[in-house]
């Protein structure tokens, strides 16, 4: 990846001309993005990297072939301040894809305050998580006080936000997590944790029958962005009336390693084949019949509602500041090390939030 300078009129961004893996993640200067009306200008000081900015660069996310084609830049959030007055304070801007840039621009209706208490890279990752969690809880499930919700990925950025918004809307949470040295935050969030066994493990019982042990009736919510690996399971356990609620497909795509070489490679292709043939299928007169619900969404589409992105925001804003959805651990990446940052979150070990720095 080629480092340039950035100048005053000169913006550097991470440009994808193709699908495949993390060789694509090119640095390209160019002139500065335009403004057009009702957008500002933003210099970019930090910005939140998410496994959608993975499904891009291999180019498996419906919305950007939709709204961008290529060549694209990923990302959605960023933290930084206006281009024209570098004195002011830091925000938060969200951008339907564009954010992997020094400069970019971004509907003025978009940009928010830091919660108080954050530093600008906790900040910069925390739009995507928040929201993700507050419209699965808070438009989808509309939970209420004593439900039980079991949480996919639970030590995952949107994993961990879904925890602590448990905790705050009062629901009882049971955390899945793929590794025991992420248990312990998902304890610090108020939950319950169960380790899943590594594929083909003999350690203990599966977590499928964990979770009905902790839970005989069943939960009200299942959130999963597993996907065809624990669909099944994540319908069967629900409680009657509960909701499935779909986010992700991870268990269908490139493993980090795999990543160096196109997306397609045969190995790649084959498991996302076979991934959607054992993708389960969910017939309705049998969602009836159980008296269960299957929910999906793809926060990428928010960007159609700006109210109501503009709702949750301000809603997650308010309970941040007030300490009751307090930063998730952060690891932060040198902007040039893009490449090492897809990796380290397609490696499945991660906890928390990864973030790009942008030195001034």
């Amino acid at each position: 990846m080629t480092d340039f300078s950035c100048s005053e009129r000169q913006s550097r961004r991470v440009v994808i001309h193709r699908p495949g893996g993390y060789e694509q993640l090119r640095l390209e200067r160019g002139p500065l993005p335009r403004p057009a009306a009702g957008e500002q200008l933003v210099a970019t000081r930090a910005i939140g990297v998410n496994y959608a900015d993975c499904v891009v660069r291999m180019g498996l996310y419906a919305s950007a072939r939709k709204y961008v084609g290529w060549p694209i830049t990923p990302g959605f959030e960023l933290v930084g301040r206006p281009h024209d007055d570098l004195t002011q304070a830091p925000v938060i801007a969200l951008t339907r894809f564009n954010a992997y840039a020094t400069h970019v621009a971004v509907d003025e209706r978009l940009l928010f305050p830091l919660p108080r208490g954050y530093t600008e890279e906790q900040a910069a990752g925390f739009a995507t998580t928040a929201l993700t969690a507050w419209y699965a809880m808070r438009r989808l499930c509309s939970v209420s006080p004593g439900m039980r919700a079991l949480v996919h990925s639970a030590a995952g950025g949107v994993g961990l936000r879904l925890l602590q918004m448990c905790r705050l809307l009062g629901v009882e949470a049971v955390g899945l997590v793929g590794a025991p040295h992420k248990a312990g935050a998902v304890e610090a969030s108020g939950a319950r944790v169960i380790v899943k066994a590594a594929s083909g493990a003999r350690r203990g019982p599966a977590w499928w029958d964990e979770a009905r042990r902790i839970s005989p009736r069943g939960y009200d919510v299942v959130l999963d962005a597993t996907g065809v690996e624990t669909l099944a399971r994540s319908y069967e356990l629900l409680a009657p009336m509960g909701r499935l609620v779909i986010y992700g497909f991870h268990s269908m795509l490139p493993r980090s390693g795999q990543g160096h070489g196109s997306a397609f490679a045969p190995r790649a292709l084959v498991r996302l084949v076979r991934g959607y043939l054992e993708t389960p299928r969910f017939n309705p007169l049998s969602l009836t019949g159980d008296n269960k619900s299957v929910l999906g969404f793809n926060l990428s589409y928010l960007f159609d509602e700006v109210t109501l992105a503009q709702h949750g925001m301000r809603e997650v804003l308010a309970w941040a500041s007030l300490g009751k959805l307090p930063p998730l651990p952060t690891e932060v990446f040198a902007f040039e090390d893009v490449a090492r940052a897809h990796e380290r979150l397609e490696s499945g070990q991660t906890t928390g939030k990864l973030v790009l720095r942008v030195d001034p």
